[in-house]
């Protein structure tokens, strides 16, 4: 998906149209063109004398830990795991809130997931206000448990280096960049996760920018109070002013190849979380004890851990899971609308003046382990 959008680096040297009553020429920059290629924002740090520029980098510095703990072999292991992460996405096995997909950016949410910018208003209902302070933890079960991987690749060298506790971590996080991908300006909510914030980088070296401010249209990011480097291999902790003080983002121009970042991180028991949807609630009558989600969920696991077992053992999905007859069936017939087919039967609209409406049913049985379905097509109506 990520590969269908412009590279954000390109966007970086595109003009930006400067209306007549912009703030840049209230500001008595009256020199400016139409197009200015060279329009960099400000932030308010620009405005600082040197004297509190050296204060807030002092304050910076106090919150920031970085040690290169992972070699170039163990970079490698990482990153091929990284990858398995992506291809399982690909093929839809993850539960609905493990992935979230961005231009250039892709995020998987493991052990915890939560809202942020424009989410939380979709999720949890256009009453709800959005900005910082109003992010929710979603429901238990709704995204994926953390990988065994992480928990004896990443984890056990943070807690035997000592960064980080034994039991620290509940919830880790994928993010995977692309060349010229982002991540805007932000806080991690500290109503909701608790300190330090530890990532761990991997694929290339980028830098962590502290205080930028964004525009878009196109994108144009000022001048950081910092930029930290992240070398491949390197763990960073921040805490403190740094994490709580200033806001910190990735700038698509420090991110040349792709790039990926492991955040390790705790969810504060007393978090504020979502109510479970009803997809995740117990299915009456379900013998089997789970719900038809996590049943889909773990055969398609089941089908991607066979093939990367034996490519040869997945010829036909009948022969790993054959039709089980004590699950419960249903027949149900779902009208869609849609697009006829040439192979579709034609029927003569008996009405003028009307707009048809092509009506198709779907008889659609249902059982732990068949997801067979059967189209009938009826008669379209005119409305």
């Amino acid at each position: 998906m990520a590969g269908e959008f412009m590279d954000l680096r390109e966007k970086l040297t595109l003009p930006r149209r400067i209306r007549k009553n912009s703030k840049y020429l209230s500001e008595g920059l009256t020199y400016l063109t139409d197009y200015d290629h060279g329009m960099i924002p400000r932030s308010r740090y620009d405005s600082q004398s040197q004297i509190q520029r050296e204060e807030v980098l002092q304050k910076i510095h106090s919150g920031i830990r970085q040690r290169r703990l992972f070699d170039d072999d163990t970079c490698r292991l990482i990153e091929s795991k990284i990858d398995d992460v992506v291809r399982t996405a690909e093929v839809g096995v993850y539960r609905k809130h493990t992935v979230d997909r961005a231009p250039l950016r892709n995020k998987y949410f493991f052990g915890e997931g939560y809202t942020y910018g424009a989410q939380v208003s979709k999720v949890s209902g256009s009453s709800t206000r959005k900005g910082p302070g109003n992010e929710r933890l979603y429901a238990k079960g709704s995204v994926d448990e953390i990988p065994d991987w992480i928990r004896q690749l990443v984890e056990t060298p943070l807690v035997q280096a000592k960064l980080i506790p034994e039991g620290f971590m509940n919830s880790a996080v994928i993010n995977d960049y692309l060349p010229g991908g982002c991540i805007v300006s932000h806080i991690d909510p500290p109503h909701i996760f608790d300190r330090p914030l530890v990532t761990v980088s991997f694929f290339s070296d980028s830098a962590l920018s502290f205080g930028c401010k964004f525009i878009f249209k196109p994108i144009r990011v000022s001048e950081p109070v910092l930029s930290l480097p992240c070398d491949r291999g390197c763990v960073t902790l921040i805490s403190g002013y740094a994490a709580d003080g200033i806001t910190h983002c990735i700038r698509p121009q420090d991110v040349v190849r792709r790039r990926a970042v492991i955040i390790i991180r705790r969810v504060l028991p007393e978090a504020p979380r979502l109510s479970p949807s009803p997809s995740l609630q117990p299915v009456s009558g379900d013998s089997y004890g789970e719900n038809r989600d996590d049943r889909h969920h773990n055969r398609k696991r089941h089908l991607v851990e066979a093939e990367n077992a034996s490519p040869s053992a997945v010829m036909d999905e009948r022969v790993l899971f054959p039709p089980v007859a004590s699950g419960p069936r249903r027949k149900v017939l779902k009208p869609t609308l849609g697009r006829r087919s040439l192979q579709e039967p034609l029927v003569a609209d008996q009405l003028s003046g009307g707009t048809v409406k092509e009506i198709s049913w779907e008889m659609v049985s249902e059982s732990p382990f068949s997801c067979h379905r059967q189209v009938i097509y009826g008669a379209r109506k005119s409305v």
